[in-house]
């Protein structure tokens, strides 16, 4: 074909970088649409909810105003941090896996105002209902 030159690359129809090479089939239109459908749902995993009682010297120590900046520095949690009567902090944040995987990581083993002693948690599916991340 004399006048057009061969691209190295050529772009699928969701556009992602196919190699260009002699004899070779671009991708079908249904195979492409596979492969993305797959991409998304291996991404959109559903929300959860972790819940976190957090022992030690954690109240009086400015731990829930922590925690609330911590949570929301993580992206995409809403839920609370809360005292309670025994003097442990209740934390539920709901969201992504891994941003609560971080938020509880830090919790653990963060740089926390006051002492932790220990942290217990659950996990379970998101429930809903919260708007931002609340102290209470």
């Amino acid at each position: 074909m004399e006048g057009i030159a061969a691209s190295p690359a050529a772009s699928s129809p969701d556009g992602a970088q196919v190699p260009s090479a002699a004899g070779a089939q671009a991708p079908s239109a249904s195979g492409a649409e596979n492969a993305s459908a797959g991409a998304r749902t291996a991404s959109a995993a559903p929300p959860v909810r972790m819940t976190a009682w957090v022992r030690g010297r954690v109240q009086g120590v400015g731990f829930r105003w922590w925690t609330r900046a911590t949570a929301l520095e993580t992206g995409g949690l809403t839920g609370y941090a809360s005292n309670l009567d025994d003097g442990r902090v209740q934390v539920v944040a709901e969201g992504a896996r891994e941003p609560c995987e971080r938020l509880l990581e830090w919790l653990r083993h963060g740089d926390t105002p006051g002492r932790v002693d220990g942290v217990t948690e659950i996990w379970g599916p998101a429930r809903g209902g919260y708007d931002g991340f609340l102290i209470r």
